[in-house]
């Protein structure tokens, strides 16, 4: 039997995984398992081979190089804190000291830095779908298609890969976000993340022509029919985040903002889109989004439905207007009505 101090982090990272399952989300397990893939990745690549050569000195400088790569606060919190729970899974099988976790030291953030401020800006959403709506050699393609549901519904990516062909409702104009973990797709906050979402005649439009003309007709291994569908049947998340990527690049619609020129730049590449500095994941347009429905002054509640997130984390950690922004787009109409006018009472 193989000693727990013999595991290699990246035995120790699966080990933790297969714990989490009986008490934790799909999504709960992916999450982690990313961040601990970085973390197992760093570990190898300093020839850190088995988890009892972990020390306070090895956390620190995993630390301090997701910083001065450029990771954002929340990001880094959110990663120390998943090597904390995976060294007190070790320590709680004898793999390593039971001292070892509380070695790892979680950043302590201000409110302001508790979530990113990266999103697709309004502005830069209007000037991609009006680069796709006007132009009939991208019209309704996948990318296209993608970025019209994202934005008008402020969806997670999970949602989007849930959706079926039978889900869209042309004439009614809306789409029906289920939760089906039994085949696949299951959403975030499961039953309680079902909701009917109404969207535009406009994105109607592209869709109707994006299932006509540029969908792959294909069923995944359930033998359902994907709305977003691609050569192998239903994308994967990775696959969804990609499209996003690559249809958010500035570039495809004015010069590109870095100096570079798209024929010779990498970032129009699948495995490199992810990399440019203005493209934007499924995440942060739904920041954006639930941003630009505040900004046209969508009730929070309605707003509040159609993401599937409460009040209060709309708040917190996805509403990103500045305070400049609220002033001119959600305050300004108001001031009128602070003025005495010609008939008001002196």
């Amino acid at each position: 039997m193989q000693a727990p101090d013999d595991l290699t982090p990246a035995e120790a990272r699966e080990y933790y995984l297969d714990d989490l399952r009986a008490d934790s989300s799909d999504h709960t397990i992916r999450s982690y398992g990313y961040r601990l893939t970085q973390f197992v990745e760093w570990c190898e690549e300093h020839d850190v081979e088995q988890v009892s050569e972990i020390s306070g000195w090895t956390i620190d400088q995993f630390k301090r190089d997701r910083q001065s790569m450029g990771d954002e606060p929340v990001t880094v919190k959110g990663k120390m804190v998943a090597v904390k729970q995976l060294l007190d899974y070790c320590a709680r099988i004898d793999a390593v000291d039971e001292d070892l976790p509380e070695k790892v030291d979680i950043p302590s953030l201000s409110r302001a830095e508790e979530t990113s401020d990266t999103k697709l800006a309004a502005e830069d959403a209007q000037a991609l779908l009006e680069y796709y709506r006007n132009d009939p050699g991208v019209y309704a393609t996948n990318h296209h298609a993608l970025l019209e549901v994202l934005w008008n519904t402020g969806a997670r990516l999970s949602g989007i890969r849930t959706l079926d062909l039978e889900d869209y409702y042309p004439d009614r104009q809306f789409l029906d976000f289920k939760h089906r973990p039994e085949t696949g797709t299951g959403l975030k906050n499961d039953e309680d993340g079902e909701r009917p979402v109404s969207i535009p005649e406009t994105v109607c439009d592209v869709l109707d022509a994006y299932i006509e003309r540029d969908r792959w007709e294909k069923r995944d291994d359930h033998g359902r029919q994907p709305l977003f569908s691609c050569r192998q049947g239903r994308p994967s998340a990775s696959t969804i985040r990609s499209w996003c990527y690559l249809a958010t690049q500035p570039c495809l619609h004015q010069e590109c903002p870095h100096g570079e020129t798209r024929p010779t730049c990498e970032y129009p590449h699948r495995n490199k889109a992810s990399q440019c500095p203005s493209s934007r994941s499924p995440h942060q347009v739904r920041t954006g989004s639930i941003t630009w429905h505040r900004d046209r002054g969508i009730p929070m509640e309605v707003t509040a439905e159609r993401v599937n997130a409460s009040p209060d984390v709309i708040e917190r950690h996805y509403d990103k207007a500045s305070a400049v922004e609220r002033m001119e787009k959600r305050r300004r109409k108001y001031v009128q009505d602070l003025d005495f006018g010609d008939n008001s009472e002196q």
